[in-house]
């Protein structure tokens, strides 16, 4: 039996951009570009809700060294977009819609290239696809700076923003020790529910310039034991900078950031914000010290001028196997990494995983990854971590800035 499918393709992207997302858009649209089974390429604008609105880019149009460029432009360049879509045995109107516009477009590849919520809408689509009996190859392309989609070994964009946050966190020490008087710093990095970006702050003790404490959203959080880890530091050393993750909560799973948990994202998910201005207000007050509060906020997803070449180069091809994958007849699946560091040599490989087992499951930093005293990593974590940010951007520049991708983005007929 033939596994030939002829037909117009769709990629969109959704949720939080990274500095490298780009890049597995490029690996789909640059392979499909190249693959005679596929008739057209179009790029959905702001994800999903570019297919229900009818927006579609025909990346036919493109010039190939502007879709080239795309490998070193952050964000989203298609846009993106938070849209959770209902359950279809509950309200199947969207999915009709989508049904609608593919067979207006004869589109029978769709790809998302997202986090958890996406890899959901993903499944969503791909079974309703299969009941309605349309053919239609379904495949998720990952992205998340956040590294907690189930099963691969890690998600592209992360390598890059924990590579973006390590410098950041060197820099800052090198900065918070120039005066003869002592200051504590402490450094807000993105993670709701998985530690790994915060984690990925102990990198900078490879080049000397570690964090002395890191609080991860994997174990409960202790003001009294954190104040008194920063004093201790603080008074024996002069200095002290910590490194704390925008998710960690008391044990009764309350946030300690001052964020209202009303204000929420589509899905639902609390905007966290502010925790460093809450802790470093606290430890002026019991301290006295002088203390210095840093969120690094979007820098560390948009961070291209430090993205890894490594990332990068596994973002591409995260989105090169899902075109051929789904050529050769694959769908419902996601494309994942399966990895080994043995004696010190980094080896990645792709792998498949059933969209119905990745959607909407977080993967946390393990509990044996974290210090005994849960305010560090061990060395596993650094063992783990430092393969993934190696190599340099080396991206184009004009007039000694960085140059993006300027897509025509023309709208399909």
């Amino acid at each position: 039996m033939s596994n030939t499918l002829k037909g117009a393709l769709i990629i969109g992207q959704s949720g939080g951009p990274t500095s490298v997302i780009n890049a597995s858009a490029y690996g789909v649209i640059r392979t499909a570009l190249d693959c005679p089974d596929i008739t057209a390429v179009y790029g959905a604008a702001h994800g999903i809700k570019g297919v229900l609105n009818d927006k579609l880019y025909d990346m036919g149009q493109e010039d190939a060294k502007e879709l080239e460029l795309l490998l070193n432009t952050p964000s989203s360049e298609l846009g993106s977009c938070r849209y959770k879509i209902a359950d279809p045995d509950a309200d199947d109107t969207d999915y009709k819609r989508i049904l609608e516009i593919f067979k207006k477009y004869d589109v029978r590849y769709f790809f998302y290239n997202g986090g958890n919520d996406s890899m959901d809408t993903c499944n969503k689509i791909s079974k309703y696809m299969q009941k309605v009996g349309y053919e239609c190859r379904i495949m998720g392309v990952p992205k998340t700076i956040d590294n907690d989609l189930f099963g691969t070994d890690h998600c592209p964009g992360f390598a890059s923003a924990a590579k973006y946050i390590a410098t950041s966190c060197a820099e800052v020490y090198k900065d918070a020790r120039v005066y003869d008087t002592g200051m504590v710093t402490v450094i807000e990095i993105m993670g709701r529910h998985a530690g790994w970006l915060a984690g990925a702050a102990a990198l900078a003790g490879v080049v000397g310039c570690a964090p002395d404490l890191v609080y991860l959203p994997e174990v409960d959080f202790d003001m009294d034991k954190f104040l008194a880890d920063v004093d201790r530091i603080y008074k024996a050393n002069g200095n002290c900078i910590v490194a704390v993750s925008e998710g960690i909560h008391y044990a009764d799973g309350t946030f300690v950031s001052e964020a209202k948990t009303s204000a929420t994202d589509g899905f639902g998910h609390a905007q966290l914000g502010g925790l460093a201005a809450l802790l470093a207000n606290v430890v002026k007050e019991r301290t006295g010290a002088k203390v210095r509060g840093i969120e690094l906020s979007l820098l560390q997803r948009c961070g291209a001028h430090v993205a890894s070449r490594t990332d990068i180069d596994e973002s591409f091809l995260a989105g090169k196997t899902a075109v051929e994958a789904a050529v050769a007849g694959e769908t419902d699946k996601m494309v994942g990494f399966e990895c080994s560091r043995e004696g010190g040599k980094y080896v990645c490989q792709t792998k498949l995983f059933n969209l119905s087992e990745v959607a909407n499951f977080e993967k946390k930093v393990p509990l044996e990854w974290i210090n005994a005293d849960q305010n560090g990593v061990t060395q596993a974590f650094i063992d783990y971590a430092l393969p993934l940010i190696q190599g340099d951007a080396k991206a184009p520049t004009e007039n000694a800035l960085p140059r993006f991708a300027r897509l025509k983005k023309v709208l399909a007929k």
